[in-house]
């Protein structure tokens, strides 16, 4: 029994992430008591980011595709790799058949280090990707190609977890026989721009031109260019204007008792419009840092637009955080499970 306590005492594992950007998925992970060892990034700016806030971390910088993990160990691999679509043509919709894809050099990795658990995470729409063909093909390569894993997927909002932003996107989580994940519960606080740009540090801000500040200010909180006059309406929205679909986050002012609506990687795209409540500007670096769920201490390399990406790319920190927890609590419930082999199943 008191071997027992001391496995239900740990708190903390090891991890090896892929495509680490400039470090929310991380952080999130490391809050939630989850070690990297090993974070691969290709990207210059996002390497400089992370070794500037973590020095002690193993910051890898190379093209994944030359990264070999043959004798790597970690309790989890996690990675936010970018969606492809897949050829299908002969194709038997394998492991080998992904080859040359982002999610390739996942999955080998995942198949050389072995973890316990795996969590890929990615866009909420991956579900309807090539009309669904992209995600099952990942799904089966991963829980059969890979053997023995168990795989599930939801789409979560960061929202629902101490993130003032709506934010969707998929986590798939692999575990090994006796090892079950249940995804974190939603929070019942719903945090509001109010509530995340409360003393924000000040920083560098993109700016709009005269013109289209000048339209802008005609927008009140909450509101987007259906609030304009209709001539300002045509000139803003030039073609838009007669298009389909509903183009809401269009000179969109967002308000301080809402939250954000998904942050880009670009403050100042017309399609995207993420207006301050009370001034005519983008959100500045530092706020899009709070939104994201980036601690104040958290800084980025980079020009202003390369920061702006980074963060705009990034998985919020306290989503991830939420979702590290539930890894820790299945490691620690794991360690006292037997390891008999079960059959790979996937649910979503």
């Amino acid at each position: 029994m008191e071997e027992n306590s001391d496995l239900l005492a740990r708190t903390h594992y090891s991890v090896i992430e892929l495509f680490a950007g400039a470090g929310g998925l991380a952080l999130g992970l490391e809050k939630a008591g989850l070690d990297a060892t090993m974070l691969v990034e290709y990207e210059k700016d996002s390497v400089a980011t992370l070794r500037m806030n973590r020095p002690k971390w193993n910051v890898i910088h190379e093209d994944i595709h030359k990264v070999s993990f043959k004798g790597e160990k970690a309790d989890v691999v996690s990675g936010g790799f970018p969606c492809q679509a897949f050829s299908y043509a002969g194709k038997k919709l394998g492991f080998e058949d992904t080859r040359g894809t982002l999610f390739f050099e996942f999955a080998r990795c995942v198949k050389e280090v072995q973890p316990k658990v795996f969590l890929a995470e990615n866009v909420a729409g991956l579900p309807s990707h090539d009309h669904g063909r992209t995600l099952q093909t990942m799904l089966e390569v991963l829980s059969t190609d890979l053997d023995s894993y168990t795989v599930q997927y939801r789409v979560l909002n960061a929202w629902d977890y101490g993130v003032a932003q709506k934010r969707k996107r998929i986590f798939i989580i692999g575990t090994k026989p006796g090892y079950h994940f249940e995804y974190p519960k939603p929070e019942k606080a719903k945090p509001v721009l109010r509530d995340a740009l409360k003393d924000v540090p000040t920083s560098e801000c993109a700016s709009f031109t005269k013109r289209r500040k000048e339209i802008l200010d005609k927008v009140p909180p909450g509101g987007c260019w259906v609030d304009l006059p209709i001539d300002m309406q045509k000139e803003y929205m030039g073609k838009s204007f007669t298009s389909g679909g509903g183009k809401r986050g269009m000179a969109r002012r967002i308000s301080w008792d809402e939250a954000s609506l998904t942050l880009t990687c670009s403050p100042t795209q017309k399609q995207t419009d993420r207006i301050h409540p009370d001034e005519t500007r983008p959100f500045s670096v530092r706020e899009y840092a709070r939104i994201q769920s980036f601690p104040d201490s958290w800084q980025f390399a980079g020009s202003v637009a390369s920061q702006y990406r980074q963060i705009g790319n990034a998985v919020p920190v306290n989503l991830a955080c939420a979702v590290g927890k539930q890894i820790v609590k299945t490691l620690n419930a794991g360690l006292l499970t037997s390891t008999v082999k079960q059959p790979s199943q996937v649910r979503a």
